[in-house]
């Protein structure tokens, strides 16, 4: 591993689009007490075998469930054992990164378990660090702490994120608005950063952007919308709205909002995962979650006609979303040298 101290955008790397070519998608096996039941694993085996149907996964697992997570997942999955504390891979694996070369590197933000909502979460924080030595690619190492989760890119420039999260004091105490732009465009390669509010309610996360908004495809975004008064996050979700209404991108476009309802007629509790937007692009395809809503067919025809060349999976999640996250959340993209 080389690690570099510099930023990424210096030495000509960027994180790209999430629709660009991957060489490959990182999970992470469920292990933490409370949140690895047999069903929540099966539920992670069966997101897995539906990405591999499309692009090779790797699966980082702790030593100890190597045998069993290899027995659910079959040998078309490669295990790879580091040593971790739980399996939300978006939020503590590497924000992996290209140049015009194609070569991949990493981006390693610091990781305190959302703002020290778990313990422990050594190993966790150590995590993208081990597997991009255990890669043998270059790693740019932030004094940050961020999550994968909480930002979304164009791979143009731009990055949208959430004031709510980046800015809480259990993340970043200290810093200013400004300074957390400027490492987040040091370390991802963007030259703008598009803030809207967040969920202040939301204290899994934080208001993690990959559940209110998404690119997904050049000055296009996926925002989540209440459609109905009725809805509980009815403000949250339209003043996020209204805050990337008018918004221009890093290259001037202004960008085209496409509206997309939650799951939030499902009666899961506080933390249960309700977001479509949470979902994977993956080569050739989309695996979305469903929840046995007439919803579900909504958002599928909103996935077919934003990405109409890929196949659109539905996936039931509901020993995963409980857990406050959902497909997107256990993914994390390692780009193809022509993803840059």
């Amino acid at each position: 591993m080389n690690l570099n101290l510099s930023d990424a955008a210096s030495a000509g790397f960027h994180m790209p689009a999430e629709w660009k070519s991957h060489s490959q998608c990182w999970m992470a096996w469920p292990c933490r007490e409370g949140f690895n039941s047999e069903a929540t694993c099966l539920n992670y085996a069966e997101v897995a075998k539906a990405i591999a149907r499309f692009e090779p996964v790797s699966m980082v697992v702790h030593p100890r469930d190597r045998e069993a997570a290899q027995a659910m997942l079959g040998g078309d999955i490669n295990c790879v054992e580091i040593p971790i504390d739980d399996g939300w891979f978006r939020d503590n694996g590497p924000n992996f990164l290209v140049n015009d070369r194609g070569d991949v590197a990493g981006a390693c933000f610091g990781f305190n378990a959302w703002g020290g909502n778990y313990e422990p979460f050594d190993d966790d924080a150590q995590a993208a660090p081990r597997l991009m030595s255990t890669l043998g690619l270059q790693m740019f190492q932030s004094r940050m702490t961020a999550e994968g989760g909480g930002i979304t890119v164009d791979g143009e420039g731009t990055l949208i994120t959430t004031e709510t999260c980046f800015l809480n004091p259990n993340r970043n105490p200290g810093w200013s608005k400004g300074e957390v732009e400027a490492e987040l465009c040091r370390m991802l390669g963007v030259t703008k950063v598009i803030w809207i509010p967040g969920d202040p309610y939301e204290d899994e996360t934080n208001g993690h952007v990959d559940g209110l908004a998404a690119f997904v495809g050049p000055g296009r975004v996926l925002v989540e919308t209440a459609f109905d008064g009725a809805h509980p996050r009815y403000d949250v979700l339209m003043e996020n709205r209204r805050a990337l209404e008018g918004q221009t991108d890093a290259r001037g476009r202004m960008l085209d909002l496409i509206s997309i309802e939650d799951a939030w007629q499902c009666d899961g509790g506080d933390r249960f995962c309700t977001s479509y937007i949470n979902s994977y692009i993956a080569n050739g395809a989309v695996i979305m979650p469903s929840y046995g809503l007439p919803a579900d067919d909504r958002a599928k025809a909103t996935y077919q006609q934003l990405f109409p060349r890929r196949e659109i999976v539905s996936l039931r999640i509901d020993d995963i979303a409980p857990g406050g996250g959902g497909i997107h959340c256990i993914t994390q993209q390692q780009p193809g040298p022509s993803a840059g």
